[in-house]
């Protein structure tokens, strides 16, 4: 089994070698080191590089030597990727960047809603409900567009939304048949993410009827545990693993 999507100290994870080794204990085949990336030129993504530090766009030609040592310690594939957040209008800096840098593949991610992180709450929990469906209108139409790019490999988290209460729930089939349309006419894939499996959410993404409506357009998906700690590598294989058995998933292996 391949991991397409975990964390490690070039962003928000822990330490590349505690997760490289946690993934090689956990039986993986291979595993994706998909850290944070922001390039666009957005007030939301400078401010977030700041406080964040997540600085990958600096520091991938540093990691990148760091995983091929690791590829000769470990038995088990490593790969040197990133998860570049995607805004509408900027597809020719991604572009630009994504062919300087040449990872092994790109995770495409819509993470800015409304000038603030999707996953802020408080940020989006005291608007009234008729603004807080437009906000989850305006992600999915953003995701739509991050699939027509096709600037990306694998698309992260499709419907993360759905980690935020405040914005939990107001997603719609239509816009679901929106987004698998997209999906089925591009070379980007969407992953299924574990990464809020074992919290309060208890879910993977996409949603059931996401899932579903997905499978029904003849969509194919990639496996992602979205892990930031080793600990949490092996539980959430196993997760990954129990999905792929219950739901029948043959998941994408990428070409690389």
């Amino acid at each position: 089994m391949y991991d397409y999507h975990l964390h490690s100290n070039y962003s928000d994870g822990d330490f590349l070698r505690a997760m490289v080794a946690a993934a090689a204990s956990a039986g993986l085949s291979g595993v994706g080191v998909a850290d944070h990336c922001m390039v666009v030129s957005t007030d939301w993504a400078r401010e977030s590089r700041r406080e964040l530090g997540f600085n990958l766009d600096t520091t991938y030609e540093r990691r990148r030597e760091a995983i091929e040592s690791l590829r000769e310690e470990f038995d088990l594939r490593v790969f040197d990727a990133a998860e570049v957040d995607y805004e509408p209008g900027h597809e020719a800096e991604i572009r630009a960047f994504l062919a300087d840098a040449d990872f092994d593949y790109a995770v495409g991610s819509v993470h800015a809603l409304d000038g603030a992180n999707v996953h802020a709450t408080g940020h989006f929990e005291g608007m009234s409900e008729s603004r807080r469906r437009e906000l989850v209108e305006r992600y999915f139409e953003k995701l739509e567009s991050l699939v027509a790019s096709e600037l990306f490999e694998i698309a992260a988290h499709a419907d993360l939304i759905e980690r935020n209460p405040a914005l939990r729930g107001f997603a719609t089939r239509e816009q679901y048949e929106r987004v698998a349309d997209a999906f089925a006419s591009s070379r980007t894939v969407p992953e299924v993410n574990a990464g809020r499996v074992r919290s309060e959410y208890g879910r993977f993404h996409p949603t059931t009827e996401f899932f579903e409506v997905l499978r029904e357009r003849g969509v194919e998906f990639t496996l992602g545990s979205d892990a930031h700690a080793p600990d949490e590598v092996g539980p959430l294989a196993a997760e990954l693993r129990a999905f792929v058995a219950d739901s029948g998933l043959d998941p994408v292996t990428l070409a690389v």
